[in-house]
């Protein structure tokens, strides 16, 4: 089971390296789970997020389009429980660069708004709502492998962003803000498909 869900986590659907005028249709999806043993409170986080593409390739190196993002994930800590659930919505634009017939490299690079809405419970019992509004930014270079008849595998390790968050508490606002830069941390198999 562990080893389905890895590869799950790891299944990045991408674009391929289309031709001018063609829709491109994309997404990852991605689940985490982390278990923690500890006699006085024992802690575990699922989290799960869906995030489709949708693009149009105006030139032969050039694509547009919309992106959007789901997550929830879940936490527990002792008696305490934490719910979260997000979107983001916003737009991307992708360069790519062919290098020969079976490899290309690309760089996408979104902006856009996001929303966190995060509830906390205690023994069963709803304590807290808190609500964050912000933006985001990223640009996440990639390596595309065309396969044969439009098929292929996108390749990625890791990317550049800055995001932003408000949260409107009881007592004042909190914004937070956060900037990563995370190569070769994390690792993006996807496979993808010309029409």
């Amino acid at each position: 089971m562990k080893k389905m869900l890895l590869i799950l986590a790891l299944s990045v659907f991408g674009f391929a390296n289309a031709q001018k005028g063609t829709i491109l249709v994309g997404g990852n999806i991605s689940y985490n789970s982390n278990k923690i043993e500890r006699e006085d409170a024992p802690a575990k986080t699922d989290a799960f997020a869906f995030s489709p593409k949708v693009g149009y390739q105006f030139h032969d190196n050039w694509t547009a389009g919309v992106e959007f993002a789901l997550g929830s994930s879940k936490s527990t800590l002792g008696e305490g429980e934490g719910k979260s659930k997000d979107y983001k919505i916003g737009g991307f634009v992708r360069y790519t660069y062919p290098l020969s017939e079976t490899f290309s490299v690309f760089a996408d690079l979104g902006v856009g708004y996001q929303n966190q809405k995060f509830k906390s419970y205690e023994s069963g019992s709803l304590t807290s709502t808190n609500e964050g509004k912000g933006i985001y930014t990223g640009i996440t270079p990639a390596l595309f492998i065309n396969m044969k008849k439009g098929f292929g595998l996108n390749f990625s390790i890791g990317g550049l962003g800055y995001e932003t968050l408000n949260y409107d508490i009881s007592g004042g606002d909190v914004d937070s803000s956060q900037f990563y830069f995370n190569f070769g941390k994390t690792v993006n198999i996807g496979i993808s498909k010309n029409f």
